[in-house]
């Protein structure tokens, strides 16, 4: 973490009312937890070519099918 950043945060941080220095915890909170998790596509090339291209049709087909669809009394 750049130390300056963080620097510059807590001064400012250091001049909110109380209540306002609690929202910005739960907001780097909030954000600590949104930060995406998962795997690096490069890591995931050993799997290319791994699903025969008729079983990848069936599913894009199906897909498609069930993705291109508004039910309108869902909501």
């Amino acid at each position: 973490m750049d130390t300056l950043i963080a620097d510059q945060v807590i001064a400012q941080l250091k001049t909110l009312p109380y209540d306002l220095q609690w929202r910005v915890l739960e907001f780097t909170r909030a954000l600590a937890l949104s930060t995406p998790h998962g795997v690096p596509g490069p890591q995931l090339l050993r799997f290319a070519g791994t699903i025969p291209t008729e079983e990848a049709q069936l599913m894009r087909d199906a897909i498609e099918q069930g993705c291109e669809r508004v039910d309108a009394n869902e909501w």
